[in-house]
């Protein structure tokens, strides 16, 4: 009996000790996109989530082990919303459509629609980029989230290509940089131009680039 109960309470503890972190990364989104990672202190994060500093570095080091666990979790989110697009779009593609420039068109505007609203991710990154580029001492560890995150990306867009008949014609992580710089841009532009609900999905730029780009940089298996 006491080692049920033990139990139990063992679940509820993490359960809220999960439901805490989350609140603290949700929070930690907020504030650096709003802020930058330089100017958020702990304070605000943990009084925009409603918790103490204790709360805080009792799931966290630091502000920068909270950015890491917080890209992890978005990039997991975008890798699903992106398989989720591969499984939705490719059946039934072959190769020929997918060298067709308004297929590929049509194929990466699809895409597109699928991905979350990134402004604030683009924001963050943005801020956290040169927060890394300050402190050498982040700089390695940024590095290395960059590299793990092309790599991941650029299996899957291996996959995706190989479906329909296409693979890269040059390394596939360096190809893969070259589009999410694509897409980089173009959020950073409609961000500048103001845009109420900035996308890569609605960016005239991204839309014209995007396909040239793939076109270019696959050929037929």
């Amino acid at each position: 009996m006491q080692q049920h109960v033990a139990h139990e309470v063992g679940q509820g503890d993490t359960a809220r000790r999960r439901k805490t972190r989350e609140r603290l990364l949700e929070a930690a989104y907020e504030v650096f996109a709003e802020t930058g990672v330089h100017a958020s202190s702990v304070e605000a994060i943990t009084e925009r989530a409603g918790f103490t500093r204790g709360a805080f570095y009792s799931n966290f080091d630091s502000k920068e082990e909270l950015f890491f666990a917080l890209a992890e979790r978005e990039m997991l989110a975008r890798f699903n919303e992106l398989q989720q697009g591969i499984d939705e779009i490719l059946p039934g593609l072959d190769a020929t459509s997918a060298t067709d420039s308004v297929s590929v068109s049509d194929i990466v505007t699809s895409f597109l629609n699928l991905q979350m609203d990134d402004r604030r991710w683009t924001l963050m990154q943005s801020e956290f980029r040169l927060h890394a580029m300050r402190d050498i001492s982040q700089a390695a560890r940024f590095l290395e989230y960059q590299h793990d995150f092309r790599l991941r990306l650029a299996e899957r867009l291996d996959a995706a290509l190989a479906s329909v008949g296409l693979k890269f014609i040059m390394d596939s992580v360096d190809a893969t940089r070259m589009i999410i710089d694509v897409c980089e841009s173009a959020m950073q532009e409609s961000i500048l131009s103001n845009d109420k609900s900035p996308n890569v999905a609605t960016s005239p730029y991204a839309v014209r680039t995007l396909p040239l780009v793939i076109i270019a940089l696959t050929t037929p298996l």
